[in-house]
């Protein structure tokens, strides 16, 4: 019981903070997701220096990732410090890739290539989430913020995550068939089954929230690519886990596990479903 309160109520105050940092300004927006990327990728330099032989700096991989989603975030208000920003970013990539011929690391060309990934998988995600969400008008030098479809896409994969476990639970042992038994052995084909069609019908719910946004097939198609891409986010960071032997990525977030292991989904779905709104031209 004491572990359900604490997993409770860690689930509401992670809940509450993103809400209201996404819906609140633009500005709150920026800094909690730049705070989670920059704690992701710290999170996984920690893990791969712990468990995958690697010695990357995480002090600055975690600067490098701020910069980065600072970076796109300027970009998209218009702002004249994105060069700066930017600037900074690729001198910290540079400074990251040079400092190996002086660390003499067994395996410069680990570091290397944990210390980039690292900011192409968990910082990336989170720097293309203002292209949902900020509108920049040259005119008008002016943006407009739109908060609808980032908190969509967030509750999206808490829907897909919650009716899977749900179908699962009560459905699982009527049809047993795994998912990827190999990498998640909990995970069934029902489950996911039913996770989707819940997230489905909050997709046609948000179309009738928001009818001046998106047309109904297009928040349907939101729904699904989240599906989709959040259930291998999901099995790509428990491969990532089981590929080092771990349970949890961290402990930050008490009966939660770490960061990683809450934001893993989105660190596929984000770029998907950027690419669909632009395939879509929806915005």
């Amino acid at each position: 019981m004491r572990n359900f309160i604490i997993r409770a109520l860690t689930g509401i105050v992670y809940v509450a903070l993103l809400v209201g940092c996404t819906v609140w300004s633009p500005v709150t927006a920026f800094f909690f997701f730049a705070l989670v990327a920059a704690s992701c990728v710290g999170e996984f330099c920690m893990l791969v220096n712990r468990h995958a032989g690697a010695s990357v700096v995480i002090s600055l991989n975690v600067l490098a990732a701020f910069l980065l989603v600072a970076s796109v975030w300027l970009y998209c208000i218009g702002s004249p410090t994105t060069g700066q920003s930017l600037a900074l970013y690729v001198l910290l990539v540079i400074y990251l890739l040079v400092s190996e011929l002086y660390r003499g690391s067994d395996n410069p060309l680990r570091n290397w290539a944990l210390s980039l990934f690292s900011h192409v998988y968990a910082a990336v995600p989170f720097a293309l989430l203002p292209m949902l969400s900020v509108r920049y008008d040259a005119a008008a030098s002016s943006y407009a913020y739109t908060w609808q479809y980032p908190l969509a896409l967030f509750v999206f994969l808490w829907a897909n995550d919650t009716g899977a476990y749900l179908f699962g639970v009560t459905l699982g042992r009527y049809f047993p068939a795994k998912l990827f038994p190999s990498i998640s052995p909990k995970k069934s084909w029902v489950g996911s089954i039913g996770g989707g069609l819940l997230t489905m019908v909050l997709s046609v719910a948000c179309w009738r929230l928001f009818p001046d946004t998106l047309l109904l097939w297009q928040w349907m198609g939101f729904a699904l690519v989240v599906v989709i891409f959040g259930t291998w986010g999901d099995l790509v960071e428990s491969r990532f886990k089981r590929q080092l032997g771990i349970k949890d990525s961290g402990h930050i977030l008490p009966g939660h596990g770490g960061l990683l292991d809450r934001f893993d989904s989105a660190l596929l779905a984000v770029p998907a479903v950027v690419i669909y709104f632009l395939l879509v031209q929806s915005y």
